[in-house]
């Protein structure tokens, strides 16, 4: 069985090496390795939109809640969900601005403070998101090869993969893999879900095994703690850098708007299902008394649970989801180091050539940082939230006032960010705990950090300069 399951993974990786390589010979200019020249269509928007949300944080750090508490693990999706909602009516914005970048566009619309300071939170959430992607991959790796790879040695592996993968082409190469990928993670886990519930005893075979608050909106959980889930997923989303750098890689506002509702109806389809199979992967295990961690269920099940190509495909779609979304959150801050640090302040006038050496280079950095954080990371859900909220908290508030207030300006915008990394970075350290309250000292960043942000933004802005028109005119489609 462990060839069979050898065979796929290898296979996959050959395909996506395939496809980098293919890509590779149209990347000649900065433009082409940052966002695909601009010329990405609907279709592969949605798919490579698809692939880089659904990473490691759903397929163990949500799996991993679903295990533990059943249905509850919704509301983490659930905020993406809401955040896409809104994000069909930014995409053509984002797009109409043309930037590279979430920093090129703080800048643009605030100024060179607030490009460096969202250089220096975008680098601390989407290494630590890319971190656990590696422990994702090194996981599979374990499990396929249990006595050849250990889960450490797994991450040196898929940390290797990944790198390769991002450093050839750029966004081109991403955005192509992630249509292999995402059409593999569809199919494959569409057909497991039936499979699954048959093997439980159908729906009330389901629903008997497990404890019945794992079927209630909250099961264990306050709704306190839900909306801790759900708000820092939803500001994710709503301020993604790797996805606004697809939308501004799409060849046109109406295809950026089309791809937002495919990755819609894709997320709540998906996302659902992963939940679901997580659930019904611990009631399988119960019955044969085995003991997975809970956060390796879903490849765990498709190991032991599924029959031989369709747990193999499953278990290889799982495992390139993982490759792709670190693909994504790899490459995403490699560019701000480039196009906002090195093209900005050190070498304006290098030649593509230069960049395009410079910014490999900086994929092979980031991802040796990304590596050190997974050897000593714990818990993948626990590393998920403290990711998504320093970007909750730092960037979206202003990235949606660049869109959404033609008041915001940049004093504002610089102490939110400040406010909100510093914040979610510190928040848990000994020093903090000690001078608050319990009951606040108890709660996840999250509300804190965006509180404590939102003001700065709001207040700052109402009492310093109001921004120059020219500033705001792009946003919004006027003249300036």
């Amino acid at each position: 069985m462990s060839h069979l399951y050898a065979v796929v993974v290898g296979a996959i990786v050959l395909t996506l090496l395939v496809v980098s390589l293919t890509r590779l010979g149209k990347v000649k200019t900065k433009a082409d390795y940052l966002v695909a020249g601009r010329t990405l269509p609907a279709f592969v928007l949605v798919f490579t939109l698809l692939s880089s949300w659904i990473g490691s944080g759903s397929l163990l750090g949500a799996a991993e809640n679903a295990y533990n508490h059943g249905f509850v693990a919704i509301w983490q999706a659930a905020g993406g969900w809401a955040g896409l909602l809104l994000i069909y009516f930014i995409a053509p914005r984002a797009r109409r601005s043309a930037q590279f970048t979430i920093p090129d566009l703080l800048e643009a619309r605030y100024n060179q403070t607030a490009r460096v300071l969202g250089v220096i939170a975008v680098l601390f959430a989407y290494t630590a998101i890319t971190s656990y992607q590696f422990i994702g991959g090194g996981d599979i790796l374990s499990l396929i090869f249990p006595n050849v790879i250990t889960p450490v040695l797994g991450e040196y592996i898929i940390a290797a993969f990944v790198i390769v993968f991002t450093a050839i082409a750029g966004m081109s190469s991403v955005a192509y893999m992630d249509v292999f990928i995402g059409l593999l993670a569809t199919i494959t886990m569409l057909i497991a879900l039936p499979v699954l519930m048959h093997s439980v005893g159908g729906w009330s075979g389901f629903h008997a095994s497990l404890p019945p608050s794992h079927f209630t909106a909250l099961g264990d959980d306050t709704f306190m703690q839900a909306l801790e889930l759900f708000v820092p997923t939803c500001l994710l989303m709503l301020g993604n850098q790797a996805m606004y750098q697809k939308f501004f890689s799409a060849k046109s506002e109406k295809d950026a708007r089309v791809a937002v509702v495919g990755w819609i109806i894709g997320t709540v389809i998906l996302e659902t299902v992963i939940v679901v199979l997580a659930m019904l992967g611990h009631v399988l295990a119960m019955r044969k008394h085995e003991s997975p961690f809970p956060r390796e269920i879903l490849a765990f099940t498709s190991l032991h649970s599924l029959p031989g190509l369709l747990g193999a495909l499953l278990m290889g779609a799982i495992f390139a989801k993982i490759v792709s979304t670190a693909n994504n959150f790899l490459f995403s801050p490699a560019t701000n180091l480039v196009n906002d640090i090195f093209v900005r302040y050190i070498s304006p006038e290098a030649s593509n050539k230069r960049i395009l050496i410079v910014s490999r280079l900086m994929v092979v950095l980031l991802g040796v940082w990304a590596l050190y954080q997974a050897l000593h990371t714990g818990s993948v859900l626990k590393k998920t939230l403290y990711a998504y909220t320093i970007y909750s908290a730092a960037l979206t508030p202003v990235i949606l006032a660049a869109f959404y207030s033609k008041r915001a300006n940049a004093a504002g915008a610089v102490s939110a960010i400040f406010a909100g990394t510093f914040i979610t970075v510190f928040w848990d350290s000994s020093f903090i705990h000690n001078h608050l309250p319990a009951v606040l000292a108890q709660r996840d960043a999250i509300f804190p950090a965006l509180i404590v942000a939102v003001l700065c933004l709001v207040v700052v802005s109402a009492f310093t300069q109001t921004p120059r028109k020219d500033q705001v005119a792009i946003f919004f489609g006027e003249q300036a």
